[in-house]
Formats: structure tokens, C-alpha cells, sequence
């Protein structure tokens, strides 16, 4: 299936702010996000018509992000800028969550989210998500992001970023719990 240059405009407008957004999320650095879409939307326009249609014309657009994403995380991180992980990680977050006895605290106990297919179809979910994220300490929603967002393999990101695989499954462990609790707080309750 190939897509006419037309019809990839049209869905390039309607895209254009979730890509924003996301790349955002992911770079936290505007100027550096509005780039990195330019560049998506350029090339996915340019290749429109090699769109074969075996996933979802919107999945493979952010597919092409994803890369553009990864290479200016990689740009950063040549010229300095990207941030070394802070040393102020919050500790008491399990202490905070669970007993001694390794039991749910009473007031942490996860919610029932319904069914989760439907909750993933229902935009509110995505803005208490993507606020969630922002809500995240850089570092820790940059690794969190490389992994479930982006795709990477926990080996890479230890490549990328220069964290030991230990810290990172750390990392990924805590940025869970948080995005976790806040969920529970922003759209559940």
C-alpha cells in the first residue's frame, strides 16, 4: 500500500503535535524536539510513497522519530550535554510503598485500572501519562523512555547513557513506582 504525498500531509498536520509533544518528552529541549520533527516529517515525506501499510501509517512516522530521537540523544551526548544521572535518587520509595513484612502499605495498594486495552484508547489516559512523565526527574525519564518508549535493549541504553546495567534496571525499577503511584493519583482515583 502506498500512501499519496497529498494524503501524507494531511496526516503530517494531525501528527505534527503528538510528534512535538513526544519528542519533547523525550529530549526536553524545544528547540532541539521542533528539530527533530522537522526532520521526521521530511523524511517520512520524502519515503511516503515506500509506506508498504504493514502497520499503521502514524506508527511508522513515529517509528522515524524514534530514530531521530536516538540520534540526537547520541549528538548530546558527544558534545557534552547530556546530564549524568543524579545521585539523589529517591530511596524511601519502597519504604513508602510496602511494609516490613513486604506487604502493600494500605494506602499504596495499586487500583484497579478496568481493562487496560480501553484505558490505552482514551486520550485523558495519555495526558495523565505524559504528565506523569514530565513529572519524572530528566535522567530517569530518559532511561525510562529508551526502554518502553523508544525500544532499546537494556544493554544498549547502559551503551548510550554510561550507566552500569545495574543502575539502569535501578532506574527503570523507580521511574515504574513513580509513573505507577502517579497514575494511581492523576487518573484512577
Amino acid at each position: 500500500m502506498t500512501i499519496t504525498a497529498s494524503l501524507a500531509a494531511t496526516h503530517f498536520s494531525h501528527m505534527r503535535p503528538r510528534l512535538l509533544a513526544f519528542a519533547r518528552l523525550q529530549l526536553r529541549d524545544s528547540a532541539a524536539a521542533e528539530d527533530v520533527v522537522q526532520e521526521t516529517l521530511l523524511t517520512a515525506f520524502e519515503k511516503s510513497t515506500t509506506f508498504e501499510g504493514r502497520s499503521e501509517f502514524e506508527t511508522w512516522v513515529f517509528g522515524i522519530l524514534k530514530f531521530k530521537i536516538l540520534d540526537q540523544l547520541r549528538h548530546q551526548k558527544k558534545q557534552g550535554r547530556w546530564q549524568p544521572l543524579d545521585d539523589d535518587l529517591d530511596d524511601d520509595t519502597l519504604d513508602r510503598l510496602f511494609e516490613a513484612n513486604g506487604h502493600w502499605q494500605p494506602n499504596a495498594r495499586p487500583n484497579d485500572w478496568g481493562k487496560p486495552e480501553h484505558v490505552l484508547e482514551n486520550q485523558h489516559f495519555w495526558q495523565v501519562f505524559d504528565a506523569c512523565m514530565l513529572a519524572l526527574p530528566d535522567n530517569i525519564a530518559r532511561i525510562f523512555s529508551l526502554r518502553e518508549l523508544i525500544g532499546l535493549s537494556t544493554e544498549e541504553i547502559c551503551k548510550e547513557t554510561g550507566v552500569s546495567e545495574t543502575n539502569c534496571w535501578v532506574i527503570l525499577h523507580r521511574a515504574r513506582l513513580r509513573l505507577r503511584e502517579c497514575l494511581d493519583n492523576g487518573w484512577v482515583r
